[in-house]
């Protein structure tokens, strides 16, 4: 996901005053225990931020594959954003989705599937720019959840529609790309999931470092999957070795996408 973005997943943190300034950039850099041990200090010194700087907290958690607390924190705040701003405010629904994405990390491949679909008809009601984001991150969330239930022909549906509804080379995008690349192997279509592959890195490329740190490793790890279903292990070994250095760099060991890329290792020796 990441993530969903997260992959499986988009995973940003949500807008925020001065006081989270730093912990966002922390963030965005990529230094999740650093970000998470900040937000936790505004949470604690403004209370006027609180919200905003525990949303943080479970992002960072969630970043470094601390996935039940991730979740912990979620269900914890969801009621408050909920009572504050709403059940259909952008940012009760963007707290929805980020724990809904949560649930894909943990198994939870159903509950998530309906979260995010529930997230996307709602945020489609309001034309607005900002929504219609919102509701290609809940369409990647679900793209994530129905390929991990094996229902890759509709995952292919959902993520081309999305893809059609989008005119930007940004990160969405990218990992929206992933997701149909998933689906594309998933359907054993390797050569063309290799293409989509193919394409998914020239955007992950043409991104800055902040912009692509959530899809550290899934270009490699889809394109070492279509190799691999290519009959060609030699090459996709590296690519999977290279997918899992990285991700452990980024995310820590814990996180799924590390698992992911352990699994396809151990695929790719096993063949």
């Amino acid at each position: 996901m990441k993530i969903f973005r997260s992959r499986n997943r988009v995973d940003t943190p949500p807008p925020v005053g001065a006081p989270l300034h730093l912990a966002n950039t922390l963030f965005r850099e990529g230094q999740y225990a650093a970000a998470e041990a900040e937000a936790r200090a505004v949470a604690a010194r403004h209370a006027r931020h609180a919200k905003s700087a525990r949303s943080l907290v479970a992002a960072a958690l969630g970043a470094q594959g601390r996935h039940a607390e991730a979740l912990a924190e979620y269900d914890a705040l969801l009621p408050v954003f909920g009572r504050e701003y709403g059940a259909e405010h952008p940012l009760t629904l963007q707290l929805r989705v980020n724990r809904a994405q949560t649930l894909i990390t943990l198994g939870r491949h159903a509950e998530c599937e309906v979260e995010c679909a529930a997230v996307a008809r709602a945020a489609s009601r309001d034309t607005g720019a900002a929504m219609q984001v919102l509701v290609g991150v809940a369409r990647n969330g679900q793209i994530y959840a129905v390929n991990a239930q094996g229902r890759h022909e509709e995952a292919e549906a959902l993520a081309r529609a999305a893809l059609a509804a989008r005119d930007s080379p940004d990160r969405l995008t990218l990992a929206l790309r992933l997701g149909l690349a998933r689906s594309l192997n998933g359907q054993k279509r390797h050569d063309e999931a290799a293409a989509e592959a193919r394409h998914a890195e020239e955007l992950f490329k043409s991104l800055s470092e902040d912009h692509r740190r959530t899809e550290t490793g899934a270009v490699e790890l889809a394109m070492a999957t279509a190799l691999v279903g290519l009959g060609r292990g030699a090459e996709a070994g590296p690519l999977a070795a290279a997918a899992l250095d990285a991700c452990v760099a980024a995310f820590g060991p814990d996180h799924y996408r590390v698992a992911e890329a352990r699994a396809l290792l151990d695929r790719i020796d096993g063949a």
